[in-house]
């Protein structure tokens, strides 16, 4: 049986066991920065993704994860992460996790082999062609997963695979393939390590670049974020204040007259206008604060 790149041990670390604490920490913080050179390696692919991506989402569509074990774990940490980032709707990010929720909290490796099952799960979402779904395998070669991809691309859903070996059948199968070829894990096998981290930043990467497209970002303030916390109402505050140059008592009074949208308030601040007129303008340029500006 031939061994993936991901499983077969590491050359230069076959006595990891024996390496002092220092060292053995070193080792695995050099080994994990690896990862982002992976990531950059694959950064056509990602670009083609976005690019492919933003006109299905723009229609109405919606990011669907599916993975398994760790890869599913991502997944669904990217969805979760869209809402408060980003106001993206919860119903419009939706992950699949092998072996449901329990997978969450333990590790349920069985139900990764069932090909059935990915394919399964997957339709009982009802995939539309809008849909943007994403599949993740660090082997590549999951069979939930690959069942997932046969289900969206039977349901002409633009399907993203993102593999960590070289001929990963899940980014041979999608009809866009991110290959981050981490090589071998310093902990053979052990694919929460830097092929775990390079899925992370892939999906930081797209999903952020994604949103960029969809004018969720006004310069690089992120003014479309849902403040469901103080925190996030005092960022609400800054980012305002940032784009405007306003004090923050106005920035607040702002803020307040428009339910917290920080894109309104920023339209209402810089055009002097109403809530009502600075919701018109964004609806009439795609949601984008610049063009609302005339920028």
């Amino acid at each position: 049986m031939a061994i993936l790149e991901t499983e077969t041990p590491h050359p230069d670390h076959s006595r990891l066991d024996e390496y002092t604490t220092n060292k053995l920490v070193d080792v695995l913080i050099d080994d994990q920065s690896l990862a982002a050179e992976a990531v950059k390696n694959a950064a056509a692919s990602i670009t083609a993704a976005v690019e492919a991506a933003v006109p299905r989402l723009e229609a109405g569509g919606r990011l669907i994860y599916v993975g398994a074990g760790t890869s599913g774990r991502l997944g669904l940490l990217d969805s979760v992460e869209l809402y408060p980032t980003f106001s993206w709707p919860p119903e419009r990010a939706v992950a699949i996790l092998a072996g449901g929720n329990a997978a969450l909290f333990r590790a349920i490796e069985g139900a990764e082999d069932d090909r059935g099952r990915g394919a399964k799960e997957l339709q009982s979402i009802s995939p539309t062609p809008n849909d943007v779904v994403i599949l993740l395998a660090a082997s590549g070669a999951t069979p939930y997963t690959r069942g997932a991809v046969e289900a969206a691309r039977a349901a002409g859903a633009l399907t993203i695979g993102i593999g960590n070996n070289a001929d990963a059948p899940i980014s041979l199968e999608a009809e866009i393939g991110i290959l981050l070829e981490t090589g071998y894990e310093v902990i053979s096998g052990s694919t929460r390590l830097k092929a775990g981290t390079a899925q992370k930043i892939a999906l930081n990467t797209f999903s952020s670049a994604v949103m960029v497209r969809l004018n969720k970002v006004y310069g690089n303030l992120m003014v479309d974020l849902k403040p469901t916390n103080e925190k996030l109402r005092l960022r609400a505050i800054r980012l305002t204040m940032l784009a405007t140059g306003a004090e923050e008592k106005t920035a607040t009074a702002a803020l307040e007259q428009c339910e917290y949208h920080v894109k309104v308030a920023i339209v209402v601040l810089l055009k002097k206008i109403t809530p009502a007129q600075a919701r018109e303008r964004l609806a009439a340029s795609q949601d984008s604060v610049r063009a609302s500006l005339g920028d």
